[in-house]
């Protein structure tokens, strides 16, 4: 199985760390931890071969992944459901009525749930989720975890699965101690965390040096100056976050907010068009540095300096992932030094002032290739990807090769589509039917 599924996902070779936790998994009895750097497919090495141990005939709740926040909850259901394995899964967490997940646990009988600690509690004490044929227990960013506090919420559900026999953990960082209540047995830990090595060789570390204490127009000029590409910039506080964002669209850059204090739904309109290539610059607090899956970021911009080397080094983890390169960059205005725990070569990066003076031609705004529509049916409604490019290219107008990615939702969808034929596929789709059903197609600002 995990042959064909490598196949369909278009994945040549594993990665020494993937093959080592498929065999731990799949040829022992033992538990299994797995520390290994951020960006290297943990997700996959736990999910490729609980596909084989998992029984898709029957319809009990065999498998529990534990994450610490909802964003990991809802990628890691959506690596599942990519991989094809023909497993049914769901994501719960909290910021959405209980009631309306154990209606969704009714109807789809999922054999293995991505959960965050609180809400997985909430389902098992009211008896949404039966414990009985549990006997896989994932605990995923465990470190994360205990960061945020989830001992005793992790301990309770730990409580709650008597029939577990097989726990696999997994962490970017060291955690201090594994807690009792994880119940580990025979274990076997397999490690790929270099102690020499604090971020990846393959990225490049630069400073660049702001002359006022509002770094605001050093980042615009930096980002115009760094061109095309994907950036990330990091930022210490939600209200730093807004006003950053806000300055940014200003000045006619494509952007995504990402911060814990927005809904869930504009936590998945940020998120999604920057993964799908609509926004270029994504301006977030740390809660973009884990969990999260984000394919080829160029450049991490550290505009407030992290709050710890941890912190650090989980920035940085966003660029650079598999075998890429990229690029860190530390802002620093008047009085601020690099931290002493970068243990790195680092390189001044000097905006080129020729390029910004008054007489000179404004550098233009780097534009996005993809927009995002959304579009306002989904699984309920029986539509598929495919009905979405079928929809796109008979009344937008496009071609296959002018859809980017595509996520189907419960009760609506996101679709990349070519920013040029932007105009015209919300013309054309104006008042136009899905499969029969009239809908609704909107750019997602």
């Amino acid at each position: 199985m995990i042959e064909k599924i490598l196949e369909k996902l278009n994945i040549g070779e594993l990665n020494l760390m993937q093959q080592e936790a498929i065999d731990a998994i799949l040829r022992s009895k033992n538990d299994v931890v797995v520390l290994s750097p951020t960006g290297t497919g943990k997700t996959l090495a736990y999910l490729l071969p609980l596909a084989e141990l998992i029984d898709g005939k029957s319809d009990e709740l065999q498998a529990v992944v534990l994450v610490p926040g909802r964003e990991l909850a809802l990628q890691s259901a959506t690596v599942l459901k990519d991989m094809g394995s023909g497993l049914r899964a769901m994501s719960l967490y909290g910021g959405r009525p209980t009631m309306d997940e154990h209606r969704q646990l009714r109807e789809v009988k999922p054999q293995i749930v991505f959960a965050t600690p609180g809400r997985l509690n909430d389902h098992l004490d009211k008896g949404n989720l039966s414990a009985e044929g549990v006997r896989f227990l994932v605990i995923d960013e465990f470190d994360k975890c205990l960061e945020m506090g989830f001992q005793a919420e992790m301990s309770a559900v730990v409580g709650k699965l008597p029939r577990v026999e097989r726990r696999i953990l997994l962490s970017a960082t060291r955690a201090a101690e594994i807690p009792r209540f994880v119940s580990l047995g025979r274990t076997r830990q397999l490690e790929f965390l270099d102690d020499d090595e604090q971020v990846s060789s393959r990225v490049h570390i630069f400073i660049v040096r702001s002359s006022q204490k509002d770094k605001l127009q050093t980042l615009e000029q930096l980002l115009l100056q760094l061109g095309e590409g994907s950036s990330i910039v990091f930022l210490n506080y939600r209200d730093s976050v807004e006003r950053t964002d806000a300055f940014l669209r200003e000045r006619g850059f494509y952007t995504s907010a990402f911060h814990g204090g927005l809904e869930q739904r504009q936590r998945e309109d940020s998120l999604y068009k920057f993964s799908n290539g609509s926004a270029n610059v994504m301006v977030s607090t740390d809660l973009a540095s884990r969990g999260l899956d984000i394919p080829d970021i160029d450049n991490i911009i550290h505009y407030h300096l992290p709050e710890s080397e941890e912190g650090y080094i989980h920035r940085v983890g966003r660029t650079a992932r598999w075998d890429k390169c990229g690029r860190a960059f530390f802002i620093l205005g008047p009085g601020e030094e690099l931290p002493d725990y970068v243990d790195a070569e680092v390189e001044e990066y000097a905006i080129d002032p020729l390029l910004f003076a008054p007489s000179c031609r404004p550098l233009p705004v780097p534009v996005p290739r993809m927009a995002t529509v959304y579009i306002g049916k989904g699984k309920k409604d029986k539509i598929s990807k495919g009905d979405i490019v079928g929809f796109l290219c008979k009344k937008g107008g496009l071609q296959s090769s002018e859809i980017g990615r595509i996520d189907v939702k419960d009760r609506y969808a996101y679709a990349a589509v070519s920013r040029k034929k932007l105009q015209q596929v919300l013309r054309q789709t104006q008042g136009e039917k899905i499969k029969g059903i009239k809908t609704l197609c909107e750019v997602v600002k």
